[in-house]
């Protein structure tokens, strides 16, 4: 079977060696009954990282962001959201299927923002005619892009003078804490509720986190066991994710600098246009016609490159690409395009 150069997303990463012995060492018990020390040590961790009261390991980050608004809304609540963001889009209508909660989609700014003041007008008046909009959804990064230092501050203070709570899906938190150099809790400041994914450029190989008050987390637990998501001996899990947080996190930049370098290197091939602005973390977009992306999709594939579909194509780097990697994937792209 051939090694391919995957760029699809970065949660094809397999567990490191590393990773794979703390997760055979690892000391587990029954989370349900609250026994596994090596979950509780990774809420522990991840909660004060990001200077919250408490956390809650979840299966994944379309749980934790499920579990993210049903804490904060009831039925027949509404929640206000981008109409490309994950927690909408891409978590298969969880939010109103599972807990009967109505989302306000409102399109991104081209920084990945929500503007405050179409924010503040999608509001609901206290109306029997209207749901009640009780909570703002918020993403970072959203399509590779760090949300601008200060936004998500001033996007809580407008949830707050509008009694709205306030909840950032943060999978990919740490490319942005790492691209702006600041401390992760510095990107959560006023936020009620965050969810952080362990399995996308971290590399562990399941699992996220939802983050908040302990009052917050104690709902969430419960809404957890009813949607299936109570674990046994997942401690062999959460020491991969404790693994990933403790040692995964610097490394991003790489990924960041090899995103960098990649749409450098696609920049001036004829028959593509590269997307990546100023605040792009790992992810590239390119454009080209429909007929040569399918074409470029099959040409790298016969070259052991697997890229996503759609136009634009969403190029993803992660700990399993390197710098050589990066050389390869241009020199494809261009050989494609020439010929």
């Amino acid at each position: 079977m051939p090694l391919y150069i995957d760029l699809r997303s970065d949660t094809v990463t397999p567990p490191t060696d590393a990773m794979r012995r703390v997760m055979a060492d690892a000391v587990v018990g029954d989370d349900v009954y609250g026994e596994d020390p090596t979950i509780r040590e990774l809420e522990e961790y991840c909660a004060d990282l990001l200077g919250k009261e408490a956390a809650l390991f979840t299966t994944s980050g379309t749980q934790g962001n499920l579990l993210g608004i049903m804490v904060h809304c009831q039925r027949g609540d509404e929640y206000i959201v981008g109409q490309q963001a994950h927690a909408y889009r891409y978590e298969a209508g969880g939010a109103a299927i599972l807990a009967s909660v109505q989302p306000q989609p409102l399109n991104f700014e081209s920084d990945g923002t929500l503007d405050l003041k179409k924010v503040t007008a999608a509001i609901k008046p206290d109306d029997v005619h209207f749901a009640r909009t009780r909570l703002l959804c918020l993403e970072n990064t959203h399509n590779g892009m760090a949300l601008p230092l200060g936004y998500v501050q001033e996007a809580a203070k407008v949830a707050a003078m509008n009694q709205l709570k306030l909840h950032l899906d943060g999978a990919r938190l740490f490319n942005a804490a790492v691209f702006l150099d600041v401390p992760v809790k510095q990107l959560v400041q006023g936020v009620d509720t965050v969810s952080v994914c362990l399995s996308k450029g971290l590399g562990a190989p399941v699992g996220s986190l939802l983050c908040g008050s302990y009052q917050a987390i104690h709902e969430a637990r419960k809404w957890r066991k009813m949607l299936g998501g109570g674990l046994r001996q997942a401690g062999i899990l959460a020491a991969a994710g404790l693994y990933a947080l403790q040692q995964h996190v610097s490394r991003l930049q790489e990924d960041h600098t090899h995103a960098a370098l990649l749409a450098q290197g696609l920049t001036g091939i004829p028959g593509i246009e590269v997307q990546f602005g100023k605040l792009q973390t790992n992810m590239v977009f390119i454009k080209t016609s429909e007929q040569h992306a399918r074409g470029l999709s099959q040409y790298l594939k016969e070259h052991n490159i697997l890229i996503g579909t759609g136009n634009p194509i969403r190029l993803v780097t992660h700990l399993g690409i390197s710098g050589k990697d990066i050389e390869q994937v241009i020199a494809c792209c261009r050989a494609f395009f020439k010929n």
